[in-house]
């Protein structure tokens, strides 16, 4: 009869066990000195050797003649050890057997001394899934059993057992398994097994496989079912649901281009292939993860916006949650793609073709000023000598004069209207700000800023520049920015000309964004809230903003204000 791979090639003894390095040499030094203890949970992800390394354990401690920690395999212990009609190790399946009549039933054979061996060891797997009731019926056993009993309990879920009976076991973690050591794991079975396969069809096994030996070699053994020929990369592709390097570029460029139609086309083309979509994108975080390492550790060339490519990358690994318990997976991925589109591609298109603009308009100028240089080089000689000696200063002056024209409007700051209901609008501001908060926006919005500087000296908005100047840009968003000042009193003075500071504002930095205005200290209060807030799980949610309602200014009482002018606050109007 076939025998699955993952129990042909599973481990005897503990220099077979790959990848849990740390936990065999402990074992195996406590056989050695024979110092072990009588109760052990093992816990780690699924196919990492919990089992296997426990039945490796039961075996060795009751060797007669144990051999650098391993049993020796001649003895009469070890030959009945490793024989299938052992009583004396028993391999109990918490997921079935949880109930207390179970474990009280173990508790009553306990005392019972082992039959053949010295010691009678009891393998709960899965420990768990066992009961309240049983747990409680287990605790006064493991807390003090007899002599010749040891117990090893092994989990996947560490978190579910009482922290009562972790006190009282020696704890174990069995980590997952690098790629690099299932890799090589592969390779020798399939040296031993005569099996033809490309070495990039065990790379990606292992990157599946997610650390779990047991499930590497289950692939495998599947991939040699499929096909008796040399296993490829199609053939890995089909069997397990996924797609090639190529095709996983080829949507990455769709993407990161802003193709909303080939991206709709590409999910509605996996589906229709019957792929998973769910591995799909495992697949497709991995292979943006490898370029990334390329990128940043060989120099590798990466034909994407480097900025744009890692927020992608981290937008997919944060919604791999998400992604994974929806109910309808491709929606769900179709609204997210799409949302990161309209968010950060078309956003960066436009800040990329506003820059085209610009430097086309550089282009033009210069154009335009050597086409109206004078042909003759004497000529244009000496009209530079009569440019320098009798170069008019005014007219440069005017030139910036006529630049800021366009800012003139901004004169008359004491009689503009106070906005009512302003201290909403901040809020909201301020939550839409976080709800799409982006580190790029805030770089290029920073180099925005600079832009100020030149306006500093203006008399008429230089105040406000350097207002602006003195703030600090805490959050940007694609339509909005937080700004904060040290002190309230700061905040409340900018704020009576919030609408002043922004229009300057746009008007210098060609941005179209809304200015929210916090203090230091607000600020550090929203930022705390918003990280406790994630951390939670809680999402922020974009607010319409308010129309902005004016205070409405009370009419002027000729006679009172005269009255008041000329005598002060002693007069008292009737």
């Amino acid at each position: 009869m076939y025998q699955a791979l993952y129990r042909k090639y599973r481990p005897i003894d503990f220099d077979s066990v790959v990848g849990q390095n740390a936990v065999v040499q402990t074992l195996r030094n406590s056989i050695i000195s024979h110092n072990f203890s009588h109760a052990y949970l093992f816990f780690g992800p699924r196919g990492t050797g919990k089992t296997t390394v426990s039945k490796i354990f039961a075996r060795n401690i009751n060797c007669l003649d144990p051999q650098n920690g391993n049993a020796c395999g001649k003895c009469e212990a070890c030959l009945k050890s490793f024989s299938k009609s052992c009583m004396d190790i028993l391999e109990i399946d918490a997921a079935s057997n949880n109930g207390v009549d179970e474990i009280r039933d173990l508790k009553s054979k306990i005392t019972l001394v082992p039959t053949d061996l010295k010691y009678k060891v009891y393998i709960i797997d899965e420990v768990h899934m066992l009961s309240i009731g049983a747990f409680n019926a287990l605790l006064k056993t493991l807390e003090e059993p007899p002599e010749h009993a040891v117990f090893i309990l092994a989990t996947t879920d560490p978190q579910k057992v009482p922290e009562t009976i972790v006190s009282r076991c020696q704890n174990f973690s069995f980590k997952r398994i690098s790629s690099d050591v299932i890799f090589d794991r592969l390779s020798f079975v399939c040296n031993q097994e005569k099996i033809k396969v490309d070495e990039d069809v065990l790379k990606n096994i292992a990157y599946l496989s997610e650390g779990g030996m047991r499930d590497a070699l289950g692939i495998l053994d599947k991939l040699t079912s499929y096909t008796t020929k040399k296993i490829t990369m199609a053939d890995f592709e089909e069997v397990n649901g996924v797609v090639s390097n190529k095709v996983m570029h080829e949507f990455l460029e769709f993407v990161l281009s802003g193709d909303v139609q080939n991206v709709l086309l590409s999910i509605q083309n996996f589906e229709n292939l019957g792929k998973n979509l769910i591995q799909i994108f495992n697949h497709l975080l991995i292979y943006s993860r490898n370029l990334l390492v390329d990128y940043y550790l060989n120099g590798s060339s990466i034909p994407f916006s480097i900025d744009l490519f890692q927020r992608f990358t981290n937008t997919i690994n944060e919604k791999m949650f998400d992604i994974k318990r929806s109910d309808n997976t491709r929606i769900y991925i179709e609204m997210l793609l799409l949302k990161f589109i309209g968010d950060y591609v078309d956003n960066s298109k436009k800040i990329e073709k506003v820059d085209k603009v610009e430097e086309k308009l550089v282009v033009e100028k210069n154009i335009e000023s050597k086409i109206n240089l004078p042909k003759n080089q004497d000529e244009k000689v000496e009209e530079k000598v009569e440019e320098d000696e009798e170069y008019d200063f005014s007219k440069e002056y005017e030139e910036d004069q006529d630049e800021s024209d366009e800012l003139n409007h901004f004169d008359d700051v004491e009689n503009y209207p106070k906005i009512q209901n302003l201290e909403e609008i901040m809020k909201i501001r301020v939550n839409n700000t976080l709800a799409l908060a982006d580190k790029n926006l805030l770089k290029e919005e920073s180099q925005k800023f600079e832009l100020l500087k030149d306006y500093t000296f203006d008399q008429k908005i230089g105040y406000l520049v350097c207002s602006l100047l003195d703030s600090k840009i805490r959050a940007v968003s694609p339509d909005n920015l937080i700004i904060s000042y040290e002190y309230d009193s700061n905040v409340s003075q900018n704020l009576s000309v919030i609408e002043k500071l922004i229009e300057v504002y746009q008007s210098i930095t060609k941005s179209n964004k809304q200015i929210a205005i916090l203090s230091d200290s607000d600020w550090e209060k929203e930022k705390q809230d918003y990280i406790s807030k994630k951390k939670q799980g809680v999402v922020y949610e974009v607010q319409e903003e308010p129309k902005v309602i004016l205070e409405e200014k009370k009419k002027d009482d000729i006679i009172s204000n005269s009255a008041i002018e000329l005598f002060g606050d002693i007069v008292e109007i009737e």
